[in-house]
């Protein structure tokens, strides 16, 4: 129960998919959500030079490469990092990796597998975001003299290979976890669910990527490819403080966003060929799976109908009592696969504004 509220405290979004999915799964879920959450929170630490928290997160992935992880590891980590967190959940959380931990080790040593392989693969990833990027400037700060020369990400196969890190691997251990422990799953061919469960996960990375842009160009983050940013004529050193009116650039970036936007809703198709894979005599897992995506795409409708928004740095996000809506319909619908698609595809339409 104690975890449960320390989710529910940290992810308010992934808390509500957590109890849509199927009973035998969400200790295992949640812990690892937990784990995964604690690693975000060491990279993203302001306090601490990079150098620092590649240190702590290299000490933190180690106690999954281990038999058994080391309490007195798990405490060092989270006395040296409390003091520097200002949101209270994000303190309770580290002090709470104890618990995470004897969690674990009373998974089956299968579970503990999955869950290895999910925070290592993360953890790898951030640790390879923390040597690409600058250290971020402290929260809040937007004047242009103040923001670091945004790095950009190489091509679209690095961002490809970060989506899957941060959020492609997670679909990876969804599969594998819900298939081992729902029988309803065994007719799965497993290898192109494991795939297709990456793919879903990419495609909600992408959606981060996308609206957070101006927020990650602040912090000298750029997660827009360079040759795509080049092919446009655009410097990344001139997206430096994030792309304001008085920079001319919305123009040359909307093509940019768009056709992420159409790679972002390529992935989110497989993810729903994903969803509609779920036999509908397992609903809570078909709606765990497809609020996400239903909720996403609004959110993508949202960014390819207000772009100049988004450039100017706008927080575009759809109201709570949306979601809820969302919500009801999905419900309504799960057990039809044939109207669960026509929501589907009405989101989808609208996202990728056809009519």
């Amino acid at each position: 129960m104690e975890l449960t509220r320390i989710l529910r405290g940290v992810s308010r979004s992934f808390y509500l998919t957590l109890r849509l999915a199927p009973r035998g799964v969400r200790s295992q879920l949640g812990v690892s959500y937990l784990f995964c959450r604690a690693a975000d929170t060491i990279a993203d630490t302001a306090l601490l030079p990079p150098e620092r928290r590649l240190d702590l997160l290299a000490r933190y992935r180690a106690q999954f490469e281990r038999p058994e992880p080391e309490a007195e590891v798990a405490e060092a980590i989270a006395s040296e990092l409390t003091p520097a967190q200002s949101i209270p959940e994000e303190r309770t959380l580290l002090q709470s990796l104890g618990r995470c931990f004897a969690a674990y080790l009373a998974f089956s040593e299968g579970d503990r597998s999955l869950v290895r392989r999910l925070v290592t693969t993360l953890v790898g990833g951030m640790e390879i975001d923390l040597r690409t990027f600058p250290p971020s400037i402290s929260p809040g700060v937007v004047t242009t003299g103040d923001c670091p020369e945004p790095i950009a990400l190489a091509d679209d196969a690095a961002l490809d290979r970060y989506c899957y890190h941060v959020a492609g691997c997670v679909g990876e251990f969804w599969t594998d976890l819900t298939a081992a422990h729902v029988p309803s799953l065994a007719r799965w061919d497993l290898a192109s669910m494991r795939e297709k469960g990456v793919r879903f996960g990419k495609g909600l990375q992408m959606t981060n990527v996308l609206r957070d842009l101006v927020r990650d160009l602040r912090q000298g983050r750029c997660y827009l490819p360079r040759k795509r940013l080049l092919a446009a004529g655009i410097e990344p050193a001139e997206l430096k403080g994030g792309p304001r009116p008085d920079h001319h650039l919305a123009a040359r970036l909307t093509p940019i966003l768009h056709d992420l936007l159409d790679v972002t809703l390529d992935h989110y198709r497989v993810g729903w060929e994903y969803t509609l894979a779920i036999p509908r005599r397992e609903p809570r897992l078909r709606l765990a799976c497809a609020l996400p995506l239903l909720i996403g795409l609004e959110t993508l409708a949202l960014l390819r109908g207000r772009p100049a928004d988004l450039l100017a740095g706008e927080n575009l996000k759809i109201p709570r009592r949306r979601v809820w809506r969302i919500l009801a319909a999905a419900g309504g619908s799960v057990f039809s696969g044939r109207a669960l698609d026509r929501l589907y595809h009405r989101a989808e339409a609208a996202a990728r504004m056809e009519s």
